[in-house]
């Protein structure tokens, strides 16, 4: 099989979807790799390593494109992409296609085999590709949070984890799963006062026990949101339904109720948002806005950020689930992997991930009817 991994142009988006390892992994079995140039140079990764390690660099993505059986990727393709891929084509990556029509029609014209990372799943539940960088995300969150509360920023003045004499931070974070768990981790790590919001109570007893009393937990319902927002210095968005639009937990009301420099980081932004008043996703270049007197952060590619960390984090979870596409091809690989099988949003000009067909009120056809 010929693997093409393109540069990715989302904005600040410094992340690439194949390691050197990985490519040796691939060529070993016998496959051809195809890496545009410069593709790494974000995560540290040059082009001479690439070829090291058997990969043929071309200099334009439009041959990756081209040339590629599947093409893999970290980010959802950008409008200057459509136009790119072939009929019948695998694509591997974040797709986040919910709140995104414009893209599955896209996808749906060229008939692409449309992988999702976010939501390959196997039996268990958990989402093995979605998981690095959720957990990047959420601690990210943290970080962005406690910077924005700074003055100068234009937010409260306050430090996250407090001093002597002076009390801690409120942070308070809508969602409990591995967005939401990492948030804690590293709020709890720099002193700040945690509250977090669930509305699976065996989550919220998890969540209980392996913080031992560091951090409080709500059932997340529309009454204890509109409370806690109120008290929060720093709320974080970590709300997820695999593969859906997020639901808007945060409403207009919510937000007009917060202290003048609160801060909000929405990390569920990249499925449309939880947060009522955030009506755009924004750039690394221009992160933030005010509305209601609260800094509002949107960022879509969070991890893009720390590539050094994020892309090994990554690619470490994609890779074997590559391998057995490129070893088997993708339909069969998909038949005999329930996990990857789940992963399948568009095939054969169609939607096949339920929650994105109903999202965009488009038609929705099972992957096995179409296998």
């Amino acid at each position: 099989m010929i693997i093409g991994v393109p540069k990715e142009i989302k904005n600040n988006e410094n992340r690439v979807a194949i390691t050197p390892a990985g490519v040796h992994a691939l060529v070993a079995k016998g496959h051809k790799v195809l890496i545009e140039k410069s593709a790494g140079i974000g995560s540290g990764i040059e082009d001479e390593e690439y070829k090291l390690a058997g990969a043929v660099i071309l200099d334009k993505s439009a041959e990756i494109f081209e040339q590629a059986d599947t093409i893999v990727k970290v980010k959802e393709p950008l409008e200057s992409e459509y136009d790119l891929f072939k009929e019948n084509q695998t694509l591997f990556t974040y797709l986040h296609l919910a709140p995104n029509p414009s893209l599955t029609n896209a996808l749906i014209k060229k008939k692409i085999t449309g992988i999702a990372y976010e939501t390959v799943q196997p039996k268990s539940g958990n989402l093995p590709l979605l998981t690095p960088m959720s957990e990047v995300a959420g601690r990210m969150s943290i970080q962005v949070g406690a910077t924005l509360l700074q003055k100068y920023y234009g937010g409260l003045g306050v430090l996250l984890g407090g001093v002597t004499g002076v009390l801690p931070a409120e942070v308070v974070i809508v969602g409990g799963g591995v967005v939401g768990l990492n948030a804690a981790k590293m709020a709890v790590g720099l002193g700040a006062r945690v509250t977090i919001l669930d509305i699976n109570k065996v989550r919220l007893a998890y969540l209980d026990d392996i913080f031992m009393g560091k951090v409080s937990t709500l059932v997340c319902n529309e009454y204890n949101v509109a409370e806690m927002a109120k008290k929060a210095d720093l709320l974080i968005g970590a709300v997820l339904v695999a593969g859906a639009r997020a639901p808007k937990l945060i409403t207009t009301e919510v937000v007009k109720s917060m202290k003048k420099g609160a801060v909000i980081v929405d990390v569920a932004i990249d499925q449309g948002g939880s947060v009522e008043t955030i009506d755009r996703i924004t750039t690394h270049d221009n992160p933030c806005f005010e509305k209601y007197g609260v800094i509002h952060y949107s960022v879509a590619n969070m991890p893009g950020a720390v590539p050094k960390t994020s892309t090994y984090a990554l690619t470490g979870s994609t890779l074997p689930y590559l391998l057995d596409i490129a070893n088997k091809g993708t339909e069969k690989a998909m038949l005999e992997d329930e996990a990857l099988l789940a992963g399948l949003n568009t095939y054969k000009g169609f939607v096949t991930y339920k929650a994105v067909a109903e999202g965009l009120g488009m038609e929705y056809k099972s992957a096995t009817e179409l296998l």
